[in-house]
């Protein structure tokens, strides 16, 4: 069922028809006009994730068009948003997605967001990317995670925050890389999602014990994970905050250059219970009944 959503806009009228999408070949073009931001939803096209995924697509005046998926695999439920952020706004009208969520979201979306969501990390990112032309591999005593290493890595991911929660499965379909010093696990860098099929991987939870920075740990993990990926992947990217200069000097260094703003946060519904939105989705379908639609005034 698609849902047509309409709202008046200084005397004019919009429409917006919203629809599920389904065929990822479809997606995949639709993804593809700036595959640097879009690399974690690319990756959710791999079989076994695609299955845990939503697609939305809404569409407006003047052929405007709007994206947003709602996925939960790898590391937990993830919100992306892309597209005209009226459609993208559209989109969360009726389909929010889970109460918690982790969203992707460019700063144009963030009022459409916002209408739905607490953003609990507010700040702008910068999206990075690398490829085997741009790397520049720096040495040093990082080496491959395993399995086995799972108790020192949520040991370490632990130390600044809350329980970290990693488990094996994490590492076998990720790529970790870790430097041990003095008996322990001191640094380590890591994967968002990697796929191979699509030729994506983001890279992400960089991390070095409060004791042990300064001494170039957090760049060597990250240039032996880099390192591998580009071996099956030839596109890398990564997020940082903007402002943080350190780490973005050592990402350049490595070969990454700056490619988009973004917000990356953590998302908390308003709505807890979802009775404002389902009562949207129950409204479009009554109005569009004998069209097969759902349309939504506004």
């Amino acid at each position: 069922m698609t849902a047509t959503l309409s709202h008046s806009r200084e005397g004019a009228r919009a429409e917006y028809t919203v629809r599920r999408l389904t065929d990822p070949g479809t997606l995949r073009d639709l993804l593809s006009v700036d595959r640097a931001y879009a690399a974690y939803a690319i990756a959710q096209l791999d079989a076994g994730r695609f299955e845990q995924t939503e697609w939305f697509q809404a569409r407006g005046p003047q052929d405007t068009h709007g994206l947003v998926a709602h996925s939960n695999s790898g590391l937990g439920r993830a919100l992306f948003a892309d597209g005209d952020p009226q459609a993208v706004g559209a989109i969360l009208s009726l389909h929010p997605g889970s109460r918690f969520t982790f969203g992707s979201l460019r700063p144009e979306h963030r009022a459409a967001a916002e209408r739905c969501f607490f953003l609990s990390r507010p700040q702008r990112m910068s999206r990075m990317l690398v490829t085997t032309k741009t790397f520049n591999r720096i040495d040093g005593p990082a080496a491959p995670l395993k399995a086995e290493d799972i108790s020192n890595i949520n040991h370490l991911y632990s130390l600044e925050g809350g329980p970290a929660y990693y488990r094996p499965s994490h590492l076998e379909e990720g790529v970790y890389c870790g430097v041990h010093e003095d008996g322990r696990l001191v640094a380590i860098a890591g994967t968002h999602v990697v796929s191979e099929t699509e030729g994506v991987a983001v890279v992400g939870n960089v991390f070095t014990h409060p004791r042990y920075r300064g001494r170039g740990f957090s760049t060597a993990a990250t240039s032996a994970v880099t390192a591998l990926l580009l071996e099956c992947c030839p596109l890398v990217v990564l997020t940082v905050e903007e402002g943080n200069d350190a780490a973005l000097a050592v990402y350049r260094k490595l070969g990454y250059a700056q490619h988009c703003a973004l917000h990356e946060s953590p998302l908390i519904r308003k709505e807890p219970l979802g009775i404002l939105s389902a009562t949207r989705r129950l409204l479009a379908g009554w109005r569009g009944r004998q069209n097969g639609i759902e349309v939504v005034l506004r």
